[in-house]
């Protein structure tokens, strides 16, 4: 995402760009790819409108993210931590009762195997995440604190703040660090950042984020992911009155990304690749994707 204009004459672009990006043709999993760890760009479309059903509107295709490049890693699971670390038998929480979008729409970053409803971060364990905090702006921790929140209201999913990291943000992460983490996967890493060091925040993008999935049994869950923030873009934007609530509506679109929201074309809803001043926190097709992000399935064999 990119921070834009303060004044909200150009609008701010996500951070896989306002144009289209390039599209791979399908990619057939093999039986050796299912414990495959990956970070992948949003391999589906999915809208659901006003009516409750989901309906598949392309292909299932393997997209590209930020600056053209597919994020993945090739660490298999098997060298995971162990399976059902802190799952619950039940869901830890839940997204509001009757969240059906009545108008406007949403997407989803990638959709099950069988196209039988999104890929997900299960809701029976909590989602852990560190910040990296080098040169960020004056109100960061508020910022990533409130959109947390917003995230965590609308699905239903519990986040546990790890603190402090001097983990630096890389398209190549690995999800699972014994070494800087223990025998977890990796917590999101949410991280303040610059072009310099990030080239994918190069230009107008002031934000990108995703996240890595483990297929298991035909069932694909996210299991930890990265937020890297732009600092000089998003501390312009949060350091002018008028425009701190637009920098907060940057960081909450990205926590939306890392969930498993993607772009609309509704300019009514937060996932819209551009915006103005009148749209910094989530509309009824936002909450409604979001709610349905929060009902995932649990995961004890992840």
């Amino acid at each position: 995402m990119s921070a834009g204009d303060p004044q909200g004459l150009n609008p701010w672009v996500d951070a896989r760009g306002a144009q289209p990006y390039p599209l791979l043709l399908p990619h057939p999993r093999y039986a050796a790819e299912e414990n495959v760890v990956r970070f992948l760009g949003a391999p589906a479309r999915v809208r659901r409108g006003p009516r409750p059903a989901i309906l598949v509107l392309g292909a299932m295709l393997i997209g590209v993210v930020a600056a053209g490049s597919l994020w993945w890693t090739s660490t298999s699971s098997a060298f995971g931590p162990p399976a059902g670390l802190e799952e619950s038998a039940l869901p830890l929480g839940a997204p509001p009762p009757d969240r059906h979008a009545t108008s406007g729409s949403f997407a989803f970053s990638a959709v099950q195997p069988d196209g039988g409803g999104p890929v997900a971060y299960s809701p029976c364990r909590p989602i852990h995440y560190v910040v990296r905090p080098d040169g960020a702006p004056a109100g960061s921790e508020e910022y990533v604190r409130a959109a947390v929140e917003r995230v965590s209201a609308a699905t239903g999913l519990q986040f546990v703040d790890d603190g402090i990291t001097q983990e630096a943000p890389s398209a190549a992460r690995e999800a699972y660090q014994p070494e800087a983490y223990g025998r977890r996967w990796a917590p999101v890493l949410i991280a303040w950042s610059s072009a310099a060091e990030s080239p994918e925040l190069a230009d107008d993008v002031a934000g990108i984020a995703g996240s890595a999935s483990v297929t298991r049994a035909g069932r694909t869950v996210y299991v930890t992911g990265s937020v890297t923030l732009d600092s000089e873009d998003i501390g312009a934007l949060a350091a002018v009155p008028a425009t701190r609530a637009v920098a907060l509506g940057v960081v909450t679109h990205e926590l939306a990304h890392l969930v498993g929201l993607d772009h609309v074309d509704d300019r009514a809803q937060l996932m819209y690749p551009s915006t103005s001043l009148a749209i910094s926190d989530f509309g009824t097709g936002d909450l409604a994707g979001l709610a349905a992000l929060g009902t995932g399935e649990c995961a004890p064999d992840v």
